[in-house]
């Protein structure tokens, strides 16, 4: 089977299942976000030279996990504690641990609050859109590089189209939500696209210090877990603090 095909199947598989996770919301959301978050420690500290069959192993693996059953309980200043104590691992091992805490915790809040189905979906859908638009725009203009030292397939051009494609998509989710046509969600989408396209070049910078090309091998003609999250995990956060300073109402109300 060729790479594409590998990608498409994988995705004909993984989609729906995250779809109906998403769906469901409760333990069954909670439980796949869980999961994922073990796994990018696994993936990262794997990457990193790490033994996780050992005890030290697993005491990483266990660090996001309990995280995240803290923070849906709603206790955040034990979250923070487990935060600022991770750094007791060191550098770069902490890297991979904080990464897993920030990106999991921000979707698992993020699904439970009022909006919380249609919120998780546009801050996955704008990412989604960036990722798309940025790889169709750069494929068929192409241009100027955008970091050729760090990722040299990407071009400004993909850039922008990538921006454009989540602008769009924030707007047709508000809509889709009953906030009509809000120039203030397509200005969110360009955000999270911003933070989406960083997320991929922090990606990119930390594979080829380690001069890997993908981050594991768990998803066939997609890489690992960090190669297919790595702009959600930046995004999110940044969409759960956004959330977090429009209240009770939608993050795209924010603007």
């Amino acid at each position: 089977m060729t790479e594409l095909q590998k990608r498409i199947l994988s995705s004909l598989v993984l989609v729906p299942i995250v779809l109906f996770c998403l769906w469901s919301g409760g333990w069954v959301y909670r439980a796949l976000v869980l999961l994922v978050m073990i796994g990018l420690v696994w993936e990262g500290e794997s990457l990193l030279g790490q033994r996780m069959k050992t005890l030290r192993g697993v005491l990483l693996m266990l660090w996001p996990l309990c995280a995240g059953l803290i923070a849906i309980k709603g206790q955040w200043l034990a979250v923070a504690s487990l935060v600022g104590a991770s750094l007791l691992f060191g550098l770069p091992t902490c890297g991979p641990v904080l990464v897993s805490i920030f990106g999991g915790i921000a979707l698992l809040w993020l699904r439970s609050r009022p909006e919380g189905l249609y919120e998780t979906l546009f801050v996955i859908f704008a990412v989604i859109a960036s990722d798309s638009c940025a790889y169709a725009t750069g494929r068929l203009i192409g241009g100027p590089k955008l970091a050729p030292a760090i990722s040299p397939g990407k071009t400004i051009s993909g850039s922008i189209g990538g921006i454009i494609g989540a602008v769009v998509m924030g707007g047709v989710i508000a809509h889709a939500a009953g906030a009509g046509w809000s120039v203030s969600a397509c200005l969110m989408g360009g955000i999270l696209a911003i933070a989406a396209q960083c997320g991929d070049l922090m990606e990119s910078v930390f594979k080829r210090r380690l001069g890997v090309k993908d981050s594991g091998k768990l998803i066939p003609g997609h890489g690992g877990l960090l190669d297919r999250l790595d702009a959600l995990l930046l995004a999110a956060p940044i969409a759960a603090l956004c959330a977090l300073c429009s209240g009770q109402a939608a993050l795209w109300t924010l603007f």
